[in-house]
């Protein structure tokens, strides 16, 4: 999906560099006539590696860069010198990306940690040099191996947001304006459905200078799971989050129906979604008294934590920060 600098899932070319030749040279000195095979090996094809770079958030920078070749290796030469080795190409991905073979669907690694490599295709093996296969009976081979070719695979990079805290809501339920109000983000905000069509991140400053990150994801609609609507472009972003912090609007048809039909979504998507630590917090309460909160209150999950919150107003949004370090420290 993309929208404007932000991309989270690219296909790209890669092809490892050839190994280089061996040598069939045979040493020719002043007054050694018969020398014998000196021929050195060919060097290593360069890898194809993926690595993880903290600095990038978004795999943008490969939106129009996406044929990779390694260099071929250096052939060898007279002395049993080996070839020079093909240099590496080093793909840098935001942390949270994972890796996979177009074709075949094979997950071939998941970056996580800064400075991380996977190697997607090694470089060819250079050829043996000529020294390799001297023999009682064959004192002067005159042949040596060529190198093995780089190989090629089409691979396909998935960025899934690595964020502690994940907004799940449906379109128009707040996130972004919550989100805006924690944090320095600034998503577009607007009064209809899908406003946010792409996750956006910000930092929550906590007491004593600690801080969490926190993600708004894409609003979920019914059959989110089965890709209607923006399916699985987002909902694969919530699979790393460490809380899901649900948003349901006071001015919803039934709050816990709401919730409900949210949780249906990731749990058709991924059940292993349903065992992060979940909050509830019900959204544009402002526009709620006291007595309507205490009746709400009684519907409620009594399984999870929940909360009464106004990103207009600043209702609770200190108690809401409160309760999630609480919920990510425990």
């Amino acid at each position: 999906m993309t929208e404007g600098n932000f991309v989270d899932y690219i296909k790209i070319y890669t092809k490892s560099g050839n190994g280089g030749k061996g040598s069939a040279h045979l040493r020719k000195e002043k007054y050694i006539p018969k020398g014998g095979p000196d021929g050195g090996d060919g060097g290593r094809g360069g890898h194809i590696i993926v690595r993880g770079n903290k600095e990038y958030w978004t795999l943008f920078h490969l939106k129009f860069k996406k044929h990779f070749r390694a260099e071929k290796g250096g052939d060898g030469s007279r002395n049993r010198s080996t070839g020079k080795d093909g240099a590496d190409i080093y793909i840098d991905v935001p942390l949270g990306t994972i890796i996979k073979d177009t074709d075949t669907g094979e997950v071939l690694g998941e970056v996580t940690e800064n400075g991380q490599e996977v190697i997607v295709v090694k470089g060819g093996k250079g050829g043996k040099g000529n020294w390799h296969f001297k023999s009682p009976t064959n004192q002067t081979p005159r042949y040596a191996q060529p190198g093995i070719p780089g190989e090629e695979r089409n691979i396909t990079l998935e960025l899934k947001l690595l964020a502690d805290v994940g907004l799940v809501g449906f379109p128009n339920a707040g996130k972004s304006t919550l989100l805006s109000k924690l944090t320095a983000a600034k998503p577009k905000i607007g009064d209809y459905p899908f406003t946010t069509l792409k996750p956006n991140l910000g930092i929550v400053s906590y007491r004593d200078g600690r801080s969490f990150v926190m993600a708004d994801i894409p609003g979920i609609i019914e059959g989110a799971a089965e890709g209607k609507g923006l399916g699985h472009y987002f909902l694969r972003h919530i699979e790393r989050n460490s809380i899901l912090l649900f948003l349901v609007p006071a001015d919803a048809d039934n709050i816990v129906d709401e919730y409900h039909t949210l949780l249906n979504e990731l749990k058709k998507y991924n059940p292993e979604l349903l065992d992060k630590k979940r909050i509830l917090s019900i959204s544009k309460s402002d526009m709620l008294d006291e007595e309507l909160m205490s009746e709400i209150e009684k519907e409620l999950p009594k399984d999870i934590p929940h909360i009464f919150i106004s990103s207009f107003t600043g209702m609770n949004l200190d108690k809401l920060k409160d309760l999630l370090w609480k919920e990510l420290n425990t």
